[in-house]
């Protein structure tokens, strides 16, 4: 996997294109990355559950690999990608890389969609067959790595509806205080949506619009420490946002963002239209379907036979607010 092609559009195959994961190929083998009860009860009250391994080190390593050709790539390579930005911190001191859409450019970051454990834990956070909406890439380098300012992510997805997105942070680094870890406020899935403050300048910016419980609700934020390969799941109105790299260490992640099967688009009277001139075409009203948004967990047919019960949030009560 080590030759990258980067004229083809890897969003041509809706299937794993490698042996980076040994597919579940009965119901039965999909039993080990069941996520319990307790997870499923802890992302309905907090709003994220985090722990769960998604990738072998060998597999990080794989992934790291691509990452290093992918932030240097050419104007043409980089057509492929959503969004591309080297550095997208607004700070002069400090660097941020951030881009959408490499799964479309590389093997590994292509068939990480359908790593098992993600695609588990995902149907059962959002209690039904899902899609990938989009993925991200993260990166603060060591000693000047910029902020993610605290923020909701439907926030900035409301040209499409209705909300029911869920985010998957993975670590392709340790991950803790010292190098810029993300944070998460519990129970702030259940503050509704917010105005956008702002991704990545002031870190604070979003406490001018919060009230006082909001605000004490801060003072509890909660670090998300994982180990490289480990991964954290956030509703798309939890708030979360993680602090400058100050450390010897890089602080690399990538982001897998999916969605009910079932999502519309909502673009005629999006007020940031600019924003998607680079994503695929969003019809308003219409499935976003096709090879841009493959379905990557049909439950009914991956797991029937399962003798196990699988927990399962209500997707009506967690995600239909707004």
């Amino acid at each position: 996997m080590g030759n990258l092609n980067f004229s083809k559009d890897l969003a041509e195959y809706s299937h794993p294109i490698s042996a980076l994961f040994d597919q579940p190929k009965t119901a039965k083998e999909w039993e080990p990355y069941i996520l319990s009860e307790e997870q499923i009860a802890s992302f309905k009250k907090d709003g994220f559950v985090k722990g769960i391994q998604v990738l072998s080190e060998e597999q990080v390593d794989l992934l790291n690999m691509e990452l290093v050709k992918l932030q240097s790539l050419s104007d043409e390579d980089k057509k492929l990608f959503y969004h591309y930005e080297s550095n997208e911190s607004e700070d002069p001191n400090k660097v941020l890389f951030h881009a959408i859409g490499a799964w479309r450019l590389t093997p590994g970051f292509h068939d990480l969609l359908w790593a098992p454990a993600f695609r588990m834990a995902a149907y059962q956070l959002l209690g039904q067959s899902f899609r990938i909406f989009h993925d991200q890439l993260f990166c603060k380098p060591a000693r000047h790595g910029g902020v993610v300012a605290w923020h909701q992510d439907f926030s900035y997805w409301t040209f499409t509806k209705p909300m029911h997105h869920l985010t998957c942070w993975i670590g392709l680094d340790d991950a803790n205080k010292e190098n810029g870890c993300l944070y998460f406020v519990p129970g702030s899935h259940k503050w509704g949506l917010l105005p956008i403050t702002g991704l990545t300048g002031d870190m604070d910016a979003v406490r001018a619009i919060l009230n006082t419980e909001q605000l004490d609700a801060f003072e509890k934020r909660v670090p998300n420490e994982l180990p490289k390969g480990f991964a954290s799941f956030h509703h798309p109105l939890t708030m979360h946002g993680s602090y400058a790299n100050i450390s010897d260490r890089p602080r690399r992640a990538t982001v897998l963002n999916a969605m009910s099967y079932h999502t519309l688009g909502n673009t005629a009277e999006y007020h940031r239209l600019k924003a998607l001139e680079t994503f695929p075409e969003m019809p308003q009203d219409q499935v976003l379907g096709g090879n841009f948004f493959p379905l990557l967990f049909d439950g009914d047919k991956e797991l029937e036979g399962l003798e196990k019960a699988i927990p399962k949030v209500d997707y009506r009560e967690l995600y239909h607010q707004i």
